[in-house]
């Protein structure tokens, strides 16, 4: 399993990033400070570093350079993260040891691929979480509601499934409209997930064939999307019997606080 450090003095972002790593297998350590930070790859061996740049007192920039004059520490590829991205930054961060550089906020859908294709081939991959989920998976003993997730995006069906599924929900994914409807129909679920833009479909129609259901009608539906277009979809999804419309990237445990709000 690969060992990733995590450097980040921001709390959200250092939780958003190591949940992303750990759903996908990862195992992480985290520091919250460049000094900090030196000390565990010191101490605990990592195959890959994933410093901010801009932290108080020592920057990543710092760290990359004493990483890099670092005999043992210099082979541990090393990815540059910024809110703050400027002309110029990359190559900055490249010439001061960075192997790599991500720009902010953390894009759930690309962070992983462009995290992981740093890894060094001695370091064993992860595999997908969940690799084992079926588009129909079966109830866990004392499930505690049956949650229908519908987006194309295996990455965040299997990101929703990692973060409900431990804390005893059903989950069922479906990676169109189309099918998700036939879903719903057949296993009657507790609540709709939905993302709004896929290839080919809208979710304003699917939330408008659910409503249109008499089966369906009172089912909780909540949008979660990587894209809105215009901030009018949010009131045009509510006004169409959303209970939420929540946009990503958005931190683990506040999405689990939200859904579980949709189920109460």
């Amino acid at each position: 399993m690969p060992k990733i450090l995590v450097i980040e003095d921001n709390p959200a972002n250092l939780e958003l990033a190591t949940y992303l790593l750990r759903a996908f297998g990862h195992e992480t350590r985290s520091a919250s400070n460049g000094e900090e930070g030196i000390m565990r790859a010191r101490s605990e061996p990592a195959d890959l570093i994933i410093c901010d740049l801009q932290m108080p007192g020592m920057s990543g920039f710092e760290v990359a350079r004493a990483l890099k004059a670092d005999p043992v520490l210099n082979r541990i590829p090393l990815i540059a993260v910024t809110a703050y991205a400027m002309l110029g930054d990359r190559e900055k961060a490249l010439a001061a040891g960075f192997d790599g550089y991500v720009a902010k906020p953390i894009d759930p859908q690309r962070f992983l691929p462009q995290v992981e294709k740093f890894l060094p081939p001695s370091a064993p991959h992860a595999p997908q979480v969940n690799t084992a989920l079926q588009e129909n998976p079966p109830a866990p003993p004392g499930n505690r509601a049956t949650i229908l997730v519908v987006d194309n995006s295996r990455i965040n069906q299997n990101l929703l499934a990692s973060l409900l599924e431990p804390h005893g929900y059903r989950v069922l994914l479906c990676s169109t409209m189309r099918a998700g409807l036939e879903r719903a129909r057949e296993n009657l679920p507790d609540l709709i997930i939905s993302d709004l833009h896929m290839p080919g479909e809208n979710g304003f129609d699917f939330i408008r064939a659910v409503k249109a259901d008499a089966r369906l009608k009172a089912t909780p539906f909540l949008f979660l999307s990587s894209t809105m277009w215009r901030e009018k979809d949010r009131s045009d999804g509510l006004a169409l019997g959303a209970v939420k419309f929540i946009t990503r990237p958005i931190e683990a445990r506040q999405l689990l606080k939200e859904i579980e709000e949709c189920l109460e």
